[in-house]
């Protein structure tokens, strides 16, 4: 960001005109979050990042903006403590008491009203960074503000992505008036209108055929609805044909469920459809019956087969460190606990250091495409950039979601034109997922993986 900033400087750009800019940018972003009349207070520091916060009041129209500048933090603390006894309650705290340039301890009297802002319930919108979080480490300087929701702006700091506990829903304001950017880095921020025009246009002469034919081997006694779930994500993503491969035990309730997807018993050396593009093999493989034939075809299709392969859930557990044809996409998505397992390490080892985690998978999985799932789901493999996933919200955690992900997937690849690009086909997949999330959280609070299902892949990119 410095480099950014002083390369924004030397083309004639002023500090002035971005801090407007930014301040036009926050105040449209609150008023998305707050009711007409709603009170706004905005806690602002003497640096540029109140600054920033200062320079979004006149654009509040419409609001109850209360603004408190603080310098001292006795002072600021008394004058908070009188605040919050005033009515109506604020809908939001402005949090811009300190910015990227925080590089020493707070003394005592910060951290009392970092305190008392942290326990009056309620929510913080930090402005670049939560105050007090190191900006580049993660770490806090004592004490840091714990922000409901982060806008930071150009693009995300390091630290930001180690804090998620301070951090909150981390969101981008990129077109801040800052110059084209000089400098580039191996973990990149995934915007949403990155994906403006997909999906692909489809020729208006096409048929099934031309969109590939998606093979699931899913679903075993217990977990028959993996499969129902995964075959729907499939669905959503439009490839010509779809078929599930369930355990012979749960065909019934399985089939019993879907139409338009062909439903199949599983059969140990029973062939895949000759017009097969991709295949997805884990979601439900749970029971403990399994055939051992099963995971060995696994692993001579993930050997030999030209196919696009996903593998998830149970399956991962069957993977072996073996070469897997050049030319074929492989793509595994597990979750940190399977990441850990297939590392043999901890979940919470996976989650200290998930970039180099995902790039150790990759390499021991035959240089295989990795989709990190949690929190802020990285895509990538052991060289070249990696992406940060932008969408999706805790509601995701709830039993289901996964296999609608890998299933429409799955399906991505299932089709030549997303098949060209795997990377961009699972970075889509993450993101229409967080997204359909996001949308569902705002409008219907009590959704299900079922309601997902209506909603993943509708949401339009902007």
């Amino acid at each position: 960001m410095r480099q950014w900033e002083k390369a924004t400087w030397a083309s004639g750009q002023t500090e002035q005109a971005v801090i407007q800019q930014v301040g036009r940018i926050l105040a449209r972003r609150i008023i998305q979050l707050t009711p007409l009349d709603g009170r706004v207070w905005i806690l602002a520091g003497k640096g540029h990042n109140g600054d920033d916060a200062r320079a979004a009041h006149p654009h509040l129209s419409g609001r109850d903006v209360v603004l408190t500048n603080i310098t001292d933090p006795v002072a600021g603390l008394a004058e908070f403590s009188q605040g919050l006894r005033g009515h109506p309650r604020p809908e939001w705290i402005v949090d811009a008491l300190f910015g990227i340039g925080l590089d020493r301890p707070l003394d005592a009297d910060w951290r009392k009203l970092i305190d008392a802002i942290n326990g009056c319930g309620i929510p913080a919108l930090a402005v670049d960074v939560p105050s007090g979080v190191n900006a580049d480490t993660g770490q806090t300087e004592g004490a840091a503000i714990k922000a409901a929701l982060t806008l930071t702006l150009g693009a995300p700091k390091k630290g930001l992505l180690e804090a998620a506990e301070f951090v909150g829903r981390l969101e981008v304001a990129a077109e801040i008036g800052l110059a084209p950017c000089p400098v580039e880095a191996e973990l990149n921020w995934t915007l949403a209108e990155e994906f403006a025009g997909l999906p692909p246009r489809r020729d208006c002469a096409g048929n099934k055929g031309d969109y590939g034919h998606a093979a699931i081997v899913a679903g075993s006694l217990g977990y028959h609805g993996a499969a129902v779930l995964t075959a729907r994500g499939a669905q959503r993503a439009h490839p010509g044909l779809v078929t599930v491969f369930p355990q012979p035990n749960v065909y019934v309730p399985v089939a019993g469920q879907l139409e338009a997807v062909m439903v199949h018993p599983w059969r140990a050396g029973g062939p895949l459809p000759k017009n097969c593009t991709s295949i997805l093999i884990g979601p439900g493989l749970a029971a403990q019956d399994l055939p051992e034939t099963m995971m060995k075809e696994m692993r001579a299709l993930w050997r030999t087969s030209p196919l696009a392969m996903v593998v998830d859930a149970s399956a991962l557990d069957w993977l072996e460190p073996v070469p897997a044809p050049v030319e074929a996409v492989r793509v595994i998505t597990p979750h940190p606990g399977e990441a850990g397992r297939l590392l043999r390490c901890t979940a919470s080892q996976v989650q200290a250091a998930r970039m180099a985690s995902l790039r150790a998978l990759s390499k021991r999985f035959s240089n295989c495409w990795v989709v990190l799932k949690g929190h802020q789901t990285l895509a990538g493999r052991s060289t070249g950039e990696v992406f940060v996933n932008s969408s999706g919200n805790p509601w995701l955690a709830q039993g289901g979601s996964g296999d609608l992900l890998g299933g429409y997937l799955a399906g991505l690849l299932a089709q030549p034109a997303w098949r060209k690009d795997p990377l961009l086909a699972a970075r889509y997949a993450v993101w229409q997922h967080g997204a359909a999330a996001d949308h569902l959280t705002e409008t219907q609070p009590n959704w299900t993986v079922e309601d997902l299902a209506q909603w993943l892949g509708r949401i339009r990119q902007s």
